[in-house]
């Protein structure tokens, strides 16, 4: 059977983008399909915009420092609609690199939904169908809202960077990464930030003693952070909401009556937003964030109607080498939820090539991947945290927390953590925790030991770097605790 194209691409994220262009460099006739903005999620409403806007959120902090380093400076305001601006053009900048790209492959684009016919057929929304030998989907997630009256009248993470103009009182639903990373922001950027998670302590499945370190750091920052709190119901704030609000005089900080517009509500003439909580305080926002989660996006997508297996959350079940149940579609990135991250999805589309162009057939490893929550400070982490390690053999913890040296010396209370834990039987180091800023990039590096399967002993014949924070990972001679 002749085909339109050796492979058809769904999405243009990052993944779907790097298989599209190696699969072209090797000779495919490749095709790419996408109904928004190239770059997916990662480039325009992700990890690119979010860092920026962790950098800006950053300055504030830096001005009261920089006074006490000797710097006769004087506070200023920050204009979000100038940012804005700018953020936007980088991200308009970006996309036309990754279009450029795909057009350098010889990879024909697509603007426009796409979904599955059969097995071998794209259907694209105008009606047009194309043939492929094989198809990748690499349709990413999404955030949600909760199932809850009105909960239209929130904003998702995606709605952030189009704010028209900042609010002046936030609250934010969720204790993932993406609500402590906002929180982060937002309040460096001068807004009023009240945080409500359910659960006990924020960043489920990190390490416990580094996410409370972080929530420790949010809270001394200014984020109003509630534990064991969630929303219970909400509406567009009426003038008898904004003129008053229950609860004791504490609470009061958890929100305010405000008139400002912001979100997805403003370009329909709305208003603040009131809330009740399960503490049974009441209070008005401005805006309202829910960071509550992101489901796979494969809906009106045609997968079950010719056997794509989808799992419990929506997503696409795959096997070892993206592999779908039907042999001629593969999928990769979020929309396997696997592994959530960007560098994960380019990995396994490289691998997707591997396995279907190339002729070797390459699983994609996801062990021991090393990760960072842009929180302030920062969470690097990678292996098993010390509450996974336990679970499976006895381990040495080997844990100092401080005041790093220049927060220290601008009067800030700031500390960081560092952390290892150990195998008491093999001495590997099996998890690396940090918490500081920079941790991100510090990660990346300790991720490379790790990785490598390195024992406490070989990260104490690394010689220190002084004065760092970092020299703490390879100068912790006794182990803090025995579990």
């Amino acid at each position: 059977m002749a085909f339109d194209y050796d492979l058809f691409v769904i999405g243009g994220g990052s993944g779907g983008v790097r298989a599209a262009r190696v699969a072209a460099a090797g000779g495919a006739r490749v095709a790419i399909a996408e109904s928004s903005r190239m770059g997916g999620t990662c480039v325009i409403r992700g990890c690119v915009p979010k860092k920026l806007m962790v950098f800006a959120s950053g300055y504030r902090e830096m001005f009261d420092d920089a006074r006490s380093y000797g710097w006769d400076l004087e506070d200023g305001a920050f204009d979000w609609p100038r940012f804005s601006q700018h953020l936007n053009s980088e991200l308009d900048r970006l996309e036309g690199v990754y279009r450029n790209l795909l057009k350098g492959s010889d990879v024909e684009i697509y603007d426009t939904r796409a979904r599955l016919a059969d097995a071998h057929t794209v259907e694209l929304a105008d009606g047009a169908k194309k043939t492929a030998k094989h198809i990748l989907v690499a349709t990413g997630g999404r955030p949600v809202r909760p199932d809850m009256a009105n909960a239209h009248l929130g904003i998702v993470s995606d709605d952030i960077f189009h704010l028209p103009e900042l609010p002046k009182r936030l609250l934010i639903i969720g204790g993932g990464y993406i609500a402590c990373e906002f929180a982060g922001i937002m309040n460096g950027l001068g807004v009023e930030v009240t945080q409500f998670y359910r659960g006990a302590q924020i960043l489920r499945g990190f390490d416990d003693e580094a996410r409370g370190l972080v929530a420790e750091m949010m809270r001394e920052k200014g984020v109003n952070l509630h534990l064991g709190t969630n929303i219970v119901e909400m509406a567009r704030a009426s003038e008898d909401h904004t003129a008053s609000w229950t609860g004791t005089e504490s609470d009061a900080a958890m929100g305010a009556p405000a008139g400002e517009r912001v979100g997805e509500d403003a370009a329909r003439g709305s208003g603040p937003v009131w809330v009740k909580a399960t503490n049974g305080t009441e209070a008005v926002y401005d805006a309202v964030l829910f960071a509550t989660g992101r489901d796979p996006n494969t809906e009106d997508m045609g997968l079950e109607e010719i056997g794509v297996e989808i799992g419990r959350r929506g997503e696409i079940v795959v096997d070892d080498y993206s592999q779908t149940a039907v042999p001629s579609i593969y999928a990769i990135g979020d929309v396997t939820n696997r592994v959530q991250l960007t560098p994960v999805a380019i990995r396994e589309g490289m691998a997707f090539v591997e396995t279907v162009f190339n002729g070797n057939p390459t699983p994609v490893d996801h062990d021991l991947i090393p990760s960072a929550v842009f929180t302030q400070p920062e969470l690097g982490t990678v292996g098993l945290t010390e509450e996974e390690a336990r679970e499976r053999e006895p381990v040495e913890i080997y844990c100092t927390s401080f005041r790093p040296m220049q927060s220290a010396f601008a009067g800030r209370p700031d500390r960081v953590l560092m952390k290892l834990v150990v195998s008491k039987e093999n001495r590997t180091v099996l998890g690396c925790h940090i918490v500081a800023p920079g941790a991100g990039e510090m990660i990346q590096l300790a991720g490379i030991a790790v990785k490598m399967g390195a024992t406490k002993e070989e990260f104490d014949r690394t010689v220190a770097v002084h004065p760092t924070m970092s020299e703490e990972l390879v100068t912790m001679k006794a182990p803090m605790r025995v579990a």
